[in-house]
């Protein structure tokens, strides 16, 4: 045995890289006679299984059938191996056969984590089953490995209270049951489960805390992400992304920001699921230049092609800040890569822009070098349609998706056709296409058909939306407000009145319209009712007067119907003074270098004589200003924008 195990030809399995010099290895020992002895060719096998070379798995399937008398070892080394790969049935296969050819006291147990893992794979409940009754009567219910494996194994079934069960009679718990269980109970979304368990662990480690980091913030509660992140002696990077992750998911985008240089400063390198979440808060923001900033980051230390979404998050951020160009060029870079998620990054860019002619040009592109697309395409097809006011275009690849690529509608491609259909003044289409899809309408739907009326000042259609929005969304105050809307421009003022009564009886309160933008590193907020600092405020409150005063001249009137309250002309005009979206544009002539553009980025839809009053400050100040609304992207250049008058 030893002169066999220090052979020359065995240990040259230790430097094979490749499939072909395994074919040699393998031609060696056959004409050497060493294939015939069982621990030259358990190397074999284990070396084709387990090693990770190309080919190697499928090789040792192919020697397997001309071994005479297969060892454990050699059985324990294909079932591993195939228990790995996505689909690993022959690990269940080989599993029975090996029952079939050995005793079970003959190493087969050995063999029994990984066929357990197999089973969860495959979602083999009933397999599963039988190996569960095998272990019970046998003394490996006592190895915690094999114990553990059990309980994945449940936990990939989806069998959440079978696991709880074989967790509370596993006889030598580790931290590894605990941790599985744990995740299980988050996979699973019991959250208050998973938290009662962490509570109870008599000891945590680095992973424990990042399943629970990770669950609180997919729930939504950063808070007890904070409380465990604060609490943890020893950080890995999984942790600090973990939290990341939590904030950007929740609406903290600068609190993810901050985070993420604070993982800087301390000399650890930030993984890929940092930056796309990090580059996910920055589109949040709308702040270019810190996407700027994390971009040359990752140019300098060349980690750009080190996960497959880091391209697609950078065109998305690019996009979501207003640079448009800036996302073309970073698709351009990567679109040989053929990964879907860069293309449907680069048509939903496209799509926010309103440039739907330009969105159609990619998808033809990528049809052309056949790449497959998928729901997350053609959502962003039929919403660049809907944004670019290409009805035709929109009906065509509607009907494209389901005959030519067999890919069924959801609800979400739906509201696209909705929205297209509302946006263009065609109502009756858009109702048609509510009562006909077969889902029950949601709330979005209906909010698509009331934007629709009011844009259109269909007051009936209107009225009829709301009532079925407000039933669905009783708490959410924009249907509320737009009824109202709809009402104070058809002059119906006691509508208005009773609409307003029934927020108020229902505690709803309207959202404030925000405007932010980033001058100098600075995050700096108007929100409409909010006072300013008195240093600022009568800065602004004196550009806004003399921009109107100026723009005047040129023939801006103050559009009043946007001011939905009964009262004079003069305080109408007033109230439209202190829109959001002046501040900002005031604050931005004042600080904002005359060759920058002027970001702004608006919480909720820009309004008509903002958008009137913007159109002209970009003529007569001389300036291009991008506007970032809930809806979509406005560049203002020399008086005219990007919209052309369809939002």
């Amino acid at each position: 045995m030893t002169a066999i195990s220090t052979n020359p030809v065995v240990s040259m399995l230790d430097k094979c890289k490749s499939l072909c010099e395994l074919r040699q290895i393998h031609a060696l020992m056959i004409k050497t006679n060493l294939f015939n002895h069982n621990f030259t060719v358990s190397r074999l096998i284990a070396f084709c299984s387990l090693s990770g070379v190309s080919g190697g798995l499928d090789y040792a399937a192919s020697v397997f059938p001309r071994i005479q008398h297969p060892n454990s070892f050699i059985f324990f080394a294909l079932i591993k191996g195939f228990s790995d790969t996505p689909s690993p049935v022959e690990s269940l296969i080989l599993y029975s056969y090996m029952l079939s050819c050995l005793n079970y006291s003959n190493g087969v147990e050995f063999s029994v984590p990984s066929v357990l893992k197999a089973c969860g794979k495959l979602l083999a409940f009933d397999e599963g089953r039988q190996i569960h009754g095998q272990v019970l009567k046998t003394h490996l219910w006592f190895d915690p490995f094999v114990g553990n494996s059990m309980l994945r194994m449940y936990i990939d079934f989806g069998e959440i209270e079978l696991a709880r069960r074989v967790f509370d009679r596993i006889p030598n718990r580790d931290v590894v049951s605990w941790n599985s269980m744990i995740a299980g109970y988050l996979k699973a979304g019991e959250i208050e489960q998973a938290s009662g368990l962490f509570d109870e662990m008599p000891e945590r480690d680095v992973v424990s805390c990042n399943a629970m980091i990770d669950g609180y913030g997919k729930c939504g509660r950063c808070d007890l992400a904070e409380k465990v992140f604060e609490t943890m002696g020893d950080k890995d990077v999984v942790t600090w992304t973990s939290m990341i992750s939590a904030y950007a998911q929740n609406g903290r985008p600068m609190k993810a920001l901050d985070l993420f240089r604070e993982m800087l400063s301390l000399g650890l390198k930030p993984d890929g699921p940092a930056i796309v979440s990090v580059l996910s808060a920055i589109a949040d923001l709308g702040f270019v230049e810190e996407g700027k900033w994390l971009h040359a980051y990752l140019s300098m230390n060349k980690m750009e092609s080190s996960s497959v979404f880091i391209g697609s998050a950078l065109i998305d951020m690019y996009s979501k800040c207003g640079y448009i160009e800036n996302a073309y060029l970073v698709f351009r870079s990567i679109s040989h890569r053929r990964n879907i998620g860069d293309w449907n990054s680069m048509i939903s860019g496209l799509a926010i822009h309103g440039l739907g002619q330009e969105a159609i040009d990619i998808f033809v592109d990528m049809e052309s070098m056949d790449i497959e697309p998928n729901e997350i395409t053609f959502l962003g097809l039929l919403s660049a349609c809907s944004h670019g006011g290409l009805v035709e275009e929109g009906r065509f690849y509607f009907e494209a998706m389901q005959e030519k690529y067999k890919i069924a509608p959801r609800i979400q491609h739906y509201g696209c056709m909705i929205d297209l259909f509302g946006r263009s003044g065609h109502l009756e289409d858009a109702l048609r296409v509510v009562h006909d899809m077969p889902f029950e309408v949601d709330v979005l739907a209906w909010k698509a058909i009331l934007s629709a009326s009011l844009k259109h000042g269909d007051v009936e259609i209107g009225r009829s939306a709301a009532l079925r929005a407000i039933e669905l969304a009783p708490d959410d105050s924009s249907s509320y407000v737009l009824l109202s809307n709809i009402y104070a421009k058809a002059g119906r003022w006691d509508d208005v009145a009773s609409i307003r009564l029934m927020m108020k009886q229902r505690g709803v309160k309207k959202i404030a319209g925000c405007s932010s933008m980033l001058v100098n590193g600075e995050v700096y907020e108007f929100l409409v009712g909010k006072e300013l600092e008195r240093s600022c405020s009568s800065h602004v409150l004196a550009k806004i007067d003399e921009a109107v005063s100026r723009l005047k001249m040129e023939g801006y009137k103050p559009d009043l119907s946007q001011i939905l309250l009964d009262i004079e002309d003069e305080g109408k005009e007033s109230l439209l003074n202190l829109h959001s979206e002046k501040m900002a544009v005031a604050f931005g002539l004042i600080h904002i270098n005359k060759t920058a553009p002027i970001h702004i980025v608006k919480n909720l839809r820009v309004c008509c004589d903002c958008h009137s009053f913007i159109k002209l400050v970009s003529k007569v100040y001389n300036r291009i200003i991008i506007l970032r609304d809930q809806n979509r992207f406005h560049r203002f250049e020399n008086g005219c924008c990007s919209c052309n008058e369809y939002w």
